[in-house]
């Protein structure tokens, strides 16, 4: 049995759940941000969370009857900027590059400073996607 895929609004619906979950796990983290295991679970949180944003991104394109001209999520992420479904290109990317450095095949203790930016400059860009999404859908 072929199961279709997710449509662009049930994928920007999980976004957004995740993304309240991300907010939740940011609040709690601010209480304690030393603590390794709250660390762990708001970059946890956050990779679903942009998982899920990027994969809303390539979903609002077909909806649109593009096909996917991008191999990967810095493509979708330059595209996404360009049709201004997000409006810091450059932090988006950012993003990226930090979940690469923070990959555990590195051995660099870098838990603390990426949860950090998290809670301070990502989930504002996430918040941001969420806005302009919302407008475009409507």
């Amino acid at each position: 049995m072929k199961i279709a895929p997710p449509s662009c609004e049930k994928c920007f619906d999980d976004y957004k759940d995740a993304l309240d979950e991300l907010q939740e796990v940011v609040r709690l983290y601010k209480t304690a941000p030393l603590d390794a295991k709250m660390q762990k679970k708001v970059i946890r949180t956050f990779e679903l969370t942009h998982e899920l944003a990027l994969k809303t991104i390539v979903e609002f394109f077909k909806k649109q009857g593009r096909q996917q001209p991008f191999s990967g999520s810095r493509d979708t992420t330059v595209e996404a900027f360009n049709e201004e479904l997000i409006d810091d290109g450059k932090g988006w990317l950012d993003m990226i590059i930090e979940r690469i450095k923070f990959n555990p095949l590195y051995t660099e203790d870098f838990q603390g400073e990426f949860a950090e930016k998290i809670t301070k400059k990502y989930i504002k860009l996430l918040e941001n996607f969420e806005r302009k999404l919302t407008k475009k859908l409507e």
